[in-house]
Formats: C-alpha cells, structure tokens, sequence
C-alpha cells in the first residue's frame, strides 16, 4: 500500500500549527507550524513507518477509516 491509497486527516491545532495524520496506522502523524510542512513531514513519517513493517514482514493496516462531516 502507497502513501495515496490512505485517508490523510489534516486540522489545525491551536494556537500555532497542524497536524496531519493517517489514522489507520498508530503513530503515523506530524505537528508542524504550516499545512504544507505537516503534509510533508507525514509522507516522510509514512515511508519510516513502512519501512518498519516491511522488515517485521508485515503488511501495512488496511484504512477503514470513514470521514464524516459534521
């Protein structure tokens, strides 16, 4: 599984930055002080993480993750 294939939630933390996370895989998320640097250091935490599996011999969590808007 790629980094396109999971459902990527991204909000603000106040005060000052973002946080980006895919929530079907535990730990894989990023505080930054802009969008962009949060989206970006989470493609970087998502390729460590798969790594991590990948040498477990481990497939990735499948995203079952359902976004509502409320």
């Amino acid at each position: 599984m790629a980094f396109d294939d999971y459902k990527v939630v991204l909000y603000r933390n106040q005060p000052d930055g973002w946080v980006a996370e895919i929530p079907a895989i535990p730990g894989c998320y990023a505080l930054m002080p802009t969008r962009e640097a949060a989206l970006h250091e989470l493609s970087a935490i998502f390729g460590a993480i798969v790594a991590e599996y990948r040498e477990r011999n481990q497939p990735l969590p499948t995203d079952t993750t359902e976004l509502v808007h409320a």
